[in-house]
């Protein structure tokens, strides 16, 4: 987007301080209290770069693991930032000290706890993937569209300039057509979960709130924190975690909605003895009709297409476009269509997020929001429809108009078992 359309949309303003000069005339100089569910990894780094922005306070945190949640309450002392701290998130949202808050929990909290802070009338920015099932997400989309809250998710690759140039790219038609569009993460780092028995809860995690509407089982460190993303009763692996950001790209370049089928393969490849249950290599292909997406996988190895360990290429006659955090470029197929060099990302792609979700806050309006409800859910179902292909093992076709697959096998994974009394939100 130029300057000129820049300012003309009401989006972005070039400059913190322009945009907080802004907004004082706005909002009458009074800041979003914000509060915070889940304040380790992202919901701290989310919450961090709320809170360069001026028209924002923190009022709250809440967590299931209270050396966390006294920790996080200290650090914010230190910036002299008083906060009142929260177990149970029904009990922060029922104590009127928030306007806003920021879901960071393990994924299959997410549905609900989204559900219950868009009823009591906050605003939400939300983690992806929004929600661990294909019901949870249209489910969440329903909620969102029916209450005037101010919705972002976090796939903050949607406010960075260099992202938005390269789509511009793809839709200028420079590539020729585009009959193959890719996307990939290679995560080198992350090695085998070693099997390790269970053990007792530590002292100050609330274990059975932690598990939520997950099966009951004993406490395994293996499951905890971080390492939550690897079992199917919390989330959906790699496909889900990284596949949300680049699919994303995929399907905003190639204008995709929703695919006609989906095939997959893969499997615990790495190590068969891992502890780990979502697959640490895979393959999944969506189709389209005139094109297809393919997403490609693997823990521990740093090596991925085109020299890059995550990205998205749009293939097409005259060229190829490369894009991924370090940039994009493009490569030209035979000198049909002129190279573009390597341009390299300029601005901090979270900051610019979090300045897009308050704005939307501040002025009411969800029309200029980057990542909506709507584009959280959408890459979200799609991302669930690989790692359900995946483990039905065959491919699986889509009914759009229903909302579900025309195979009941793969109808089984549409919803999430909920437990421990806990059931889907009505909206």
């Amino acid at each position: 987007m130029d300057r000129k359309n820049f300012l003309k949309a009401g989006a972005l303003l070039a400059s913190t301080a322009l945009y907080s000069n802004l907004n004082a005339s706005i909002f009458n100089d009074k800041k979003i209290r914000v509060g915070l569910i889940g304040v380790n990894g992202m919901g701290w780094s989310n919450l961090q770069a709320m809170l360069k922005l001026k028209e924002v306070e923190c009022t709250a945190l809440c967590d299931v693991d209270n050396n966390v949640l006294e920790k996080r309450k200290s650090e914010l002392a230190a910036k002299n930032i008083q906060v009142k701290t929260y177990h149970d998130h029904t009990k922060m949202l029922n104590d009127n000290i928030v306007d806003a808050v920021i879901i960071g929990t393990p994924d299959h909290w997410h549905c609900i706890q989204f559900v219950d802070a868009i009823k009591a009338g906050k605003h939400v920015y939300v983690e992806k993937p929004i929600g661990n099932s294909i019901v949870e997400c249209q489910t969440m989309l329903a909620a969102a569209q029916k209450s005037n809250c101010i919705v972002q998710v976090g796939q903050w690759q949607r406010s960075q300039q260099h992202f938005r140039d390269a789509m511009d790219y793809v839709h200028s038609g420079k590539l020729g057509k585009i009959r193959l569009a890719k996307a990939w993460s290679y995560v080198g780092w992350k090695k085998p979960i070693i099997i390790q028995p269970d053990s007792p809860v530590p002292n100050g995690v609330d274990y059975e709130r932690w598990l939520g509407p997950a099966p009951k089982r004993n406490f395994n460190i293996n499951r905890f924190h971080f390492e939550f993303r690897w079992f199917w009763d919390y989330a959906g692996g790699l496909m889900t975690d990284w596949g949300v950001h680049l699919l994303d790209f995929a399907l905003l370049g190639m204008k995709a909605d929703f695919p006609k089928s989906i095939v997959a393969s893969g499997g615990l490849y790495a190590d068969p003895n891992t502890a780990a249950e979502t697959p640490d290599t895979m393959t999944a292909m969506y189709e389209f009709g005139d094109f297809n997406i393919q997403w490609e996988q693997a823990l521990g190895i740093a090596s991925g297409i085109y020299g890059r360990d995550h990205g998205v290429a749009f293939i097409g006659n005259n060229g190829t476009l490369v894009v991924n955090r370090g940039g994009w470029e493009v490569i030209p197929d035979d000198k049909r269509v002129e190279a573009v060099p390597l341009q390299k990302p300029k601005d901090n792609g979270l900051e610019r997020h979090m300045e897009n979700f308050v704005q939307g806050i501040l002025r009411k309006d969800k029309s200029n929001l980057h990542a909506p409800i709507e584009v959280g859910s959408h890459v979200a179902v799609v991302s669930q429809m690989g790692n359900i292909a995946y483990r039905v093992g065959k491919k699986i076709y889509w009914d759009k108009a229903k909302g579900r697959f025309t195979d009941e096998d793969a109808n089984t994974y549409l919803a999430a078992k909920y437990h421990n009394g806990y059931s889907i939100p009505k909206v």
